[in-house]
């Protein structure tokens, strides 16, 4: 607490603002699925991510070392699905979600895996399934 020179007391600020970044529609082929074509024939697979982190100290010094690299973070998520085949794309979701947060500086992250090909008996745009994962 402080008390200014008119005698008030106030209470420190405390920061909870958090910035995020966003990878939307990250597209890369993979082999996923429960099925048995589904692991011979790769088929198109989608990703979003949200990153939330403190981004003060890169824009102060207009500096990357600062913050997420983006385009090495999409390049590792194309790594990811198009590697190791997976039943579900909750799997997918997961491993994707822990790479993110290898990053010290994410708070936490949200990824989406979209699989608008899913192999359904009725027609539908999209399959997705949404984590939030978080450092403890």
């Amino acid at each position: 607490m402080t008390t200014d020179a008119g005698g008030v007391t106030s209470q420190p600020v405390i920061d909870t603002m958090t910035d995020r970044i966003r990878l939307d529609g990250i597209r890369v082929h993979g082999r996923h699925g429960v099925l048995a074509h589904e692991r011979e024939v790769a088929q198109e697979f989608r990703v979003d991510l949200t990153l939330e982190l403190d981004t003060r100290t890169a824009a102060a010094t207009d500096d990357l070392a600062h913050t997420v690299d983006y385009g090495v973070l999409a390049a590792d998520v194309a790594t990811i699905v198009n590697g190791e085949p997976v039943a579900l794309i909750e799997t997918l979701a997961e491993r994707i979600a822990r790479r993110c947060l290898a990053d010290s500086r994410v708070r936490a992250t949200e990824v989406t895996v979209h699989k608008p090909h899913a192999p359904v008996t009725v027609p539908l745009d999209d399959v997705s399934v949404t984590i939030r994962r978080s450092r403890a």
